[in-house]
């Protein structure tokens, strides 16, 4: 039996060692967007509400923040803005700051 396992042990150690070939392939990994969702709440009104999103959220319109508003009003929420994180922390921040109520980040 000892003799058995010397000769797989001696098999074993003899077999040569292949190192997995380097890929020339290269994929590219996209970060994850986040989502910026405004809830409705009881107390901030409609003029509030448009005018944080006019203020804080780049190239928002008068008329898109209106339209955004009526859609947390009417529906509890709103996706007011979408992308990278480090700047879908900002907005969330700042809208937060102001007083609306926020749903956390969510990756989209």
């Amino acid at each position: 039996m000892a003799r058995t396992f010397s000769i797989v042990s001696h098999a074993i150690s003899a077999a040569p060692t292949v190192a997995p070939e380097k890929s020339s392939q290269v994929t590219t990994q996209r970060y994850p967007n986040y989502k910026v969702i405004v809830l409705n709440d009881d107390f901030n009104t409609f003029e509030h509400v448009a005018k944080c999103l006019v203020t804080y959220i780049p190239g928002m319109t008068p008329d898109r923040a209106w339209e955004l508003t009526n859609q947390i009003h009417f529906e509890g929420q709103a996706i007011v803005w979408v992308g990278p994180l480090e700047q879908a922390e900002l907005y969330h921040m700042q809208l937060g700051m102001e007083g609306l109520t926020m749903a956390p980040l969510e990756a989209s």
